[in-house]
């Protein structure tokens, strides 16, 4: 078992999360984010996710954002899957209309190996986004890449990832091209009953804002991913 490894994943990924420019001030926040992914087959090399993500803000004191999510996707080889899909999410403001986003994606899966008895994978995904706040159509690229590795027989694993996202173009609703925002994750994976997990640890969110400015979110993450 790599131990020296497992030490060093928290330094590696907060580090990650720390490399965005420091010269602009940085606002912080303290959240929750409760995550249930219910996932399986279809029909032959069919296959499907539905996602369910409320998030909550401001001191984890009040509804931030809800998310969901769902895509139906072709298994390409035993590694790798293509996915389309859909996702729309709602963020609420104090006196005004809620902002409502919809977003069509495609998502390429792929499970790259398997050292030391756990796995590495990436997840690549091209969006297209709209909101009700403007007409354009935003792209934007993500990009993640997650390492699990098992400490315990019963299949208790510690996980780590990094996601970046990167706008490919300018719209009239404030997204501009670059640098999005960052996501490093550091956490536990439990397991339940048949292939089902729970995933639970630290997400540090940084996003780029306008004006020069940054936004670090500190999230308490709690994903339930139900698999038959």
């Amino acid at each position: 078992m790599p131990s020296a490894l497992l030490c060093r994943l928290p330094l590696i990924f907060l580090a990650i999360a720390a490399a965005v420019p420091g010269r602009a001030s940085t606002s912080h926040d303290e959240q929750l984010w409760v995550n249930l992914t219910v996932m399986g087959p279809l029909s032959g090399k069919l296959v499907h996710f539905l996602e369910l993500q409320p998030r909550i803000g401001d001191g984890a004191s009040r509804p931030d954002q809800l998310l969901l999510r769902g895509a139906i996707g072709v298994k390409l080889s035993g590694r790798a899957t293509l996915y389309q899909g859909y996702a729309r999410v709602i963020t609420p403001r104090d006196a005004m209309r809620d902002l409502a986003e919809h977003r069509s994606f495609q998502q390429l899966s792929w499970v790259m190996g398997e050292p030391w008895g756990g796995e590495i994978s990436t997840r690549t995904r091209f969006e297209q986004r709209w909101r009700n706040d403007g007409d354009d159509m935003g792209l934007r690229l993500r990009e993640m890449v997650r390492l699990e590795i098992p400490v315990a027989r019963n299949g208790l694993a510690v996980l780590g990832y990094a996601e970046g996202f990167v706008a490919l173009n300018d719209t009239d609703w404030g997204a501009r091209a670059g640098f999005d925002q960052l996501r490093s994750f550091v956490g536990t994976e439990i397991p339940l009953a048949g292939r089902s997990t729970i995933e639970l640890g630290y997400l540090n969110q940084t996003i780029n804002q306008r004006g020069g400015r940054h936004r670090m979110n500190h999230v308490l993450s709690v994903s339930l991913f139900a698999r038959y």
